[in-house]
């Protein structure tokens, strides 16, 4: 198995080489083998399939245009990883923005989160129960979304990719220290808001 993973590493590092040497069909590889984790790391964090795939597609263009400045000073997946999350905390910024601007010009949106969607949503279900799942989803999506961009990131990484605070630090560029700091901070935010439901 040690030599599999040798060799896994050995043929993405000659991709490399050959990718910032302008070989199209290596870096189309490249690709191939990170596209469902960028993808996902986009999905889970921006929480929207059309936003995602335009992430998605700027990643892979942002590691197209900077593939040539990439030396090896850390792993090429946590270089990816930093790009992704950076395009990600990009996306969520802007979406913060818009979703205020949207907010000061509707008043109350009607529109329902796709967390109210639940299976207990048919009519044989119990009202209560439906109205109970539909008030923990509404604080739950409320919560994320009183969450810094960082702190969303973090918890997103952590929970949803189950990577590591080392590696998310470097990911971020900060200490595993800053990451566990930044998590403990979101993981009570989302306690705090979510316990009266628990009540």
């Amino acid at each position: 198995m040690a030599g599999q993973a040798g060799e896994a590493h050995m043929g993405e590092s000659v991709l490399i080489r050959a990718a910032q040497e302008q070989d199209h069909d290596a870096f189309e590889q490249l690709v191939r083998l990170y596209d469902r984790s960028v993808l996902r790391v986009a999905m889970n964090l921006l929480r929207s399939e059309d936003d995602a795939r335009d992430a998605y597609q700027e990643v892979f263009l942002r590691v197209y245009r900077g593939l040539g400045s990439f030396r090896n000073q850390c792993s090429f997946h946590t270089w990816l990883y930093r790009i992704a999350t950076n395009v990600c905390l990009d996306y969520l910024r802007r979406k913060s923005v818009r979703k205020e601007q949207a907010l000061e010009e509707d008043g109350e949106a009607g529109a329902s989160s796709p967390l109210e969607t639940t299976a207990a949503d048919r009519p044989e279900s119990d009202p209560e129960r439906v109205l109970a799942g539909r008030e923990v989803a509404r604080r739950l999506e409320a919560a994320l979304e009183q969450l810094s961009p960082k702190e969303r990131l973090v918890f997103e990484l952590k929970h949803y990719e189950g990577l590591r605070l080392r590696a998310i630090g470097e990911m971020l560029s900060i200490s595993e220290e800053a990451a566990k700091n930044c998590l403990f901070r979101a993981t009570r935010k989302l306690r705090a808001a979510l316990a009266e439901v628990r009540q």
